[in-house]
């Protein structure tokens, strides 16, 4: 009923030229990556205006992670995965929600100590964000095997699985 809504999809499945999930989710990755280490390096050296730097890198991760999220959905909706993919993709997708959810809990904590005194970082907060990072590097290693040992919405795959054959 809603098929002739949508336009064609193309030999990645997708009914546009390329994923956007990654290329969206790239920018909350680097942006989780460089406010924690800005509030490290901020921490030690007692640099106060890295904490500026890293607020506001948490700021826009957190709102980019929900734009990551929904195209994650739909290209992992598009994707068609076979039976060995899937337990990989659902690990990613449920990581991807929760990661949503404790971005934006660490950004909701950072904004209550930053409108309390925005000079001074509990440590509470840097294990957090370390912890966060943690999360972040399992959750690139889970994507990253889904493209590159499972391959999906590349050419080939897409094409076996039209096919029949995988």
């Amino acid at each position: 009923m809603f098929e002739n809504l949508l336009p064609p999809l193309n030999e990645h499945n997708l009914p546009y030229p390329d994923t956007i999930h990654p290329i969206v989710v790239h920018f909350v990755i680097a942006m989780v990556i460089f406010a924690v280490l800005c509030d490290v390096v901020g921490y030690l050296t007692r640099n106060v205006r890295l904490y500026e730097v890293s607020w506001w890198n948490m700021f826009f991760a957190t709102i980019s992670i929900f734009i990551a999220v929904i195209f994650g959905q739909v290209e992992a909706g598009l994707s068609e995965p076979y039976d060995a993919a899937i337990p990989v993709l659902n690990l990613h997708t449920l990581l991807g929600w929760s990661l949503a959810g404790i971005i934006s809990a660490l950004t909701g904590w950072r904004y209550v100590i930053r409108s309390h005194d925005p000079k001074q970082l509990p440590f509470p907060y840097l294990l957090a964000g370390l912890l966060l990072l943690g999360l972040v590097f399992f959750q690139t290693y889970l994507g990253d095997k889904l493209v590159w040992v499972y391959g999906l919405h590349t050419v080939p795959v897409v094409d076996a699985i039209r096919e029949g054959t995988l």
